[in-house]
């Protein structure tokens, strides 16, 4: 009576072992699917990352109201050293600001304001031209020419030149941080006034014919 029992229960117990077996290799065989249609991230080649493209060269430019505007500040200086004005130099003038003038001397902002209220030359006087500006974010470049007008021994003299002037921008003004000035000769041979300038990078025009075209004291 317990053999055939036990054999009853074996026989019973076999259609849920195949059920069991069918249903973990159908499960199987589904993961196997979905792994072979799903290719590994491992074999996908790196993705292409983009060529940052150069920043653009900064250039030169003679834009109207770069010029304007850094002409505007040019005169304010100008004005500032002909009046005497230590308050108006302060404000065009950075504190960091360094001047090569165009005799080789090197300065201060302090030391050009002590030179600005303490001169006795009452014919100074000071006219700047603005002539390209170069932008380079909170950095530009002003290159232009001057006329210096003053006094030498019992002389009344005009000193020419290009200068090269650096300007930060602080708290949304520009101020000058760099000053560089460069005396032209005065030369008196036509046949050389007359020489090309076709080489040169860039031409500034550095004087009118009429050379009394600017304002001066009398």
């Amino acid at each position: 009576m317990i053999l055939v029992r036990a054999n009853l229960i074996g026989w019973e117990s076999t259609p849920r072992m195949n059920r069991f077996l069918a249903c973990f290799s159908a499960l199987l065989l589904t993961c196997c699917a979905a792994t072979a249609q799903s290719p590994s991230s491992n074999l996908l080649p790196p993705a292409a990352v983009p060529a940052t493209a150069p920043a653009p060269a900064a250039v030169t430019t003679t834009q109207p109201g770069d010029i304007a505007q850094f002409q505007k500040i040019e005169d304010s200086w100008s004005d500032a050293v002909n009046r005497h004005d230590q308050y108006g130099l302060e404000l065009v003038l950075s504190p960091l600001f360094v001047d090569v003038s165009a005799g080789g001397d090197v300065t201060t902002r302090n030391q050009q304001v002590v030179q600005a209220i303490s001169g006795d030359d009452k014919t100074l006087y000071l006219t700047q031209k603005v002539v390209t500006v170069r932008m380079l974010g909170d950095i530009a470049v002003a290159n232009g020419t001057y006329v210096l007008h003053h006094r030498v021994n019992s002389s009344q003299v005009d000193d020419k030149g290009v200068f090269t002037h650096v300007f930060e921008r602080v708290h949304n003004r520009w101020v000058c941080i760099n000053s560089q000035r460069t005396l032209l000769r005065q030369d008196t041979n036509a046949k050389q006034k007359k020489q090309s300038t076709a080489a040169e990078p860039f031409h500034i025009p550095f004087f009118s014919r009429n050379d009394k075209d600017s304002e001066q004291p009398q």
